[in-house]
């Protein structure tokens, strides 16, 4: 997105070969933004036209499965010279974006309707200090976005901190921003410039590697060059607290992120209550949680953690529905889970719910259960992670 908005040519190492990614390049190409991938799809080349260069797409834009894609996306259209239709697929209908457009709206945006699809009517934006209600790293990028386009300082209060991996990559694209304490201050550039980036590895994905190493006896692994960004370090706090072995080595700064590579030994595990500020920083990481806390002793809990009901499913009924299925001890509460670990797990016939978090945890807690499974919406996995099944394969 910042490749598009920047002047010049961004290259991008490392680039994930997922569907999320692929929507927002499909996204920028209806606007007139020549990109081209290489070396396999691990390099994406991004031309970009600079803050004022998109065009009016000739049909509505679907940003398929991505809800960072489509909160992202319309602060970025919210101060552009046009108007367009943004929508996408089912699960994206269902998603809700009036977190997003509240601020929107007090910086003067026009958009038209409460979810998917929406209509944005472009135009210039007013600066605005907003205390977000919520943690939400897609609601402030989405507000920094259309920060872009305003005219003077955007602020962002946080409570708590959620990541940070877009005021980093502003900062590295030339943008004037800055944080002091729960303030985050951005001064509309009047361009920013190109820049070559190399992606580290995810967190999110490596959490799944990272969980079946723990509770597979036996195992030992080593994830190289994977992104350690404090505000995304949550699960491994967590895990650690269970007793987990993990440690890191080799860290070092790319691209203004930290990372390691993280070393996995498989560990006797015990229950313990997670909830507040560490939710944010593991958010995406908490149905892995869950498989952990139910492989080890002792009793687990997820707390603060309504989010997860609005992702791609609602994770906390689907995680427990499944693991259910499994003999696992698990119960859904209002805010999360209770998990009472240290039970045998079974195979059982599984289902994704359409969400790829939700499948491939399952599919490392049937790694570890007795007998087979068989997970139905399987292929869902390719919206973030296409080589996870090869990941695990002898």
């Amino acid at each position: 997105m910042l490749g598009a908005l920047a002047d010049g040519k961004t290259v991008i190492s490392g680039f994930l070969n997922s569907d999320d990614c692929f929507s927002t390049i499909r996204c920028f190409k209806a606007m007139g933004v020549r990109i081209e991938t290489e070396d396999d799809n691990r390099k994406a080349i991004v031309h970009g036209v600079g803050p004022h260069g998109l065009k009016q797409p000739e049909k509505p834009l679907n940003v398929g499965n991505s809800g960072t894609t489509l909160r992202l996306l319309t602060g970025i259209l919210a101060w552009q010279d046009f108007s367009c239709e943004i929508d996408g697929d089912l699960s994206i209908r269902g998603r809700p974006m009036k977190r997003v457009i509240e601020p929107l709206s007090l910086m003067g945006a026009d958009i038209i309707g409460e979810k998917a699809p929406l209509v944005i009517n472009g135009r210039k934006l007013r600066a605005i200090e907003y205390a977000a209600p919520i943690a939400s790293a897609q609601l402030k990028s989405a507000v920094l976005l259309a920060g872009l386009g305003a005219d003077g300082e955007t602020t962002i209060i946080e409570k708590n901190p959620s990541r940070d991996h877009t005021e980093i990559a502003l900062k590295y694209f030339g943008a004037d921003i800055s944080r002091e304490n729960s303030k985050i201050r951005l001064v509309p550039p009047k361009s920013l410039h190109a820049a070559d980036i190399e992606v580290s590895g995810d967190i999110s994905s490596a959490a799944f590697i990272i969980v079946a190493a723990l509770i597979l006896p036996g195992s030992a692994v080593t994830i190289a060059n994977v992104n350690v960004n404090p505000t995304r370090t949550g699960l491994l706090t967590a895990l650690k607290r269970m007793g987990a072995d993990i440690s890191t080595t080799n860290v070092k700064t790319i691209c203004g992120e930290p990372t390691a590579d993280i070393i996995v030994r498989h560990s006797r595990l015990k229950g313990i209550e997670i909830s507040g500020g560490i939710i944010p920083l593991m958010i995406d990481e908490i149905p892995a949680f869950t498989v952990a806390a139910a492989f080890a002793d002792g009793v687990s809990a997820v707390r603060d953690a309504e989010e997860l009901r609005v992702k791609e499913s609602d994770r906390i009924d689907a995680m427990s529905a499944e693991l259910s299925k499994m003999d696992a001890d698990i119960e859904a509460t209002r805010d999360g889970l209770v998990i009472r670990g240290g039970k045998k797990l079974s195979g059982a016939a599984l289902e994704s719910h359409g969400d790829h978090r939700v499948a491939m945890s399952l599919y490392i807690a049937a790694l570890a259960a007795r007998g087979e499974s068989v997970i139905s919406g399987s292929e869902c996995v390719g919206i973030s992670f296409p080589r996870f099944y090869d990941t695990f394969s002898p």
